[in-house]
């Protein structure tokens, strides 16, 4: 496939797709990876560099923290490593954002690379630059905007992925679709009884490549999220507060399926869009095996308590991506908590 181009100036990038991995020698690079993604592929970690080369982070949302932040700094310290080196992650979501945080503060910022291993950083986490870690006060709340030098996407590495951690995926991939692209959303309705079938490695192709084109559009336009790249939020801001309060035994896609729901119900209270267009969107959630409904005695209070951290928000105002048909949201403020409240209740 060809590669798609991030179009940021003198930040630009590429998106790689195929079979290969990148050649990382000589130049020196810190390799970081999850001890999951060790064990399975370490043979081949250890041909890209040197394995003193290679830090291994535990696998899970917990290891997204500040302590193994710097543990990779401190790491790349011991190895001697220079401006002229550079970082690699080559994991999932959590290692790609530690990786990219600590490149950015590495020695005041140095150049790291994007090898996402699981379909959720494939289609989204790997691609715009947001890096971060979590704080106990909210998800990603400290981070830094640091574009990779390139990605290279291997759909083969899903191959590996359990049911859960595929979903954690496709959950991004409808709200790739549910914002930009009726047709593509479509194609997902259509194939939804092939996409736990990891043998269907064309219609992953395509899946990932059309969501790898939609972010590096949206991120082309707005690299900061000052406008439009706020789009990309579809049901987060619902999301980060469901996996906070979970300590993060709810997974980031199972989140984010459940804040679609609830901000398709918030939009169908505010008349923004119909039920059919909302029920559509809950069949297809339904269809992949997605949870709709919030954890029973979800405290509605700390909920809200924690989307008033949320980064999206303005002058104090709690923001949300609302749908307003498939294929198209808005952003929108000034919702009375009142009615937040009455969504989260009767979800």
């Amino acid at each position: 496939m060809n590669d798609i181009r991030v179009e940021l100036a003198e930040r630009s990038y590429n998106i790689n797709f195929g079979k290969t991995l990148p050649v990382l020698a000589p130049r020196k690079t810190l390799l970081v990876t999850d001890s999951n993604i060790y064990k399975l592929y370490a043979d081949l970690l250890k041909e890209m560099v040197k394995p003193a080369d290679i830090f291994v982070i535990p696998a899970g949302e917990e290891s997204k923290n500040a302590d193994t932040f710097l543990a990779i700094c401190r790491k790349a310290a011991e190895l001697h490593l220079g401006r002229d080196c550079r970082f690699a992650a080559a994991g999932g979501g959590v290692t790609g954002d530690l990786t990219g945080f600590a490149a950015s503060c590495y020695l005041r910022g140095v150049p790291f690379i994007q090898i996402p291993t699981s379909l959720l950083a494939m289609v989204d986490s790997s691609v715009g630059g947001k890096t971060g870690i979590d704080i106990p006060e909210g998800k990603n709340l400290i981070g830094a905007f640091h574009q990779p030098e390139s990605v290279t996407v291997n759909t083969a590495f899903l191959a590996t992925l359990s049911d859960r951690e595929l979903a954690n995926g496709l959950a991004e991939v409808v709200k790739t679709a549910a914002i930009a692209d009726e047709k593509f959303f479509s194609f997902l309705e259509d194939n939804a009884k092939h996409l736990y079938d990891r043998g269907k490695t064309a219609l992953f192709d395509e899946i990932v490549r059309r969501c790898c084109e939609i972010k590096a559009h949206v991120v082309s336009c707005d690299e900061k999220e000052s406008g439009l790249r706020a789009i990309l939020n579809y049901g987060h801001t619902f999301a980060h507060p469901v996996e906070t309060l979970s300590s993060y035994r709810i997974s980031h896609g199972e989140a984010v399926s459940i804040g679609m729901e609830c901000a398709g119900l918030l939009a169908l209270e505010l008349g923004m869009w119909s039920k059919e267009q909302y029920l559509r969107q809950a069949a297809l959630l339904d269809a992949l095996h997605l949870p709709r409904r919030l954890p029973e005695n979800t405290d509605i209070d700390s909920v809200i308590e924690l989307m008033k951290s949320d980064k999206k928000n303005r002058n104090g105002k709690i923001t949300f991506v609302l749908p307003v048909s498939t294929g198209s949201v808005k952003v929108v403020s000034d919702i009375p908590v009142e009615l937040i409240r009455k969504v989260i209740s009767e979800n």
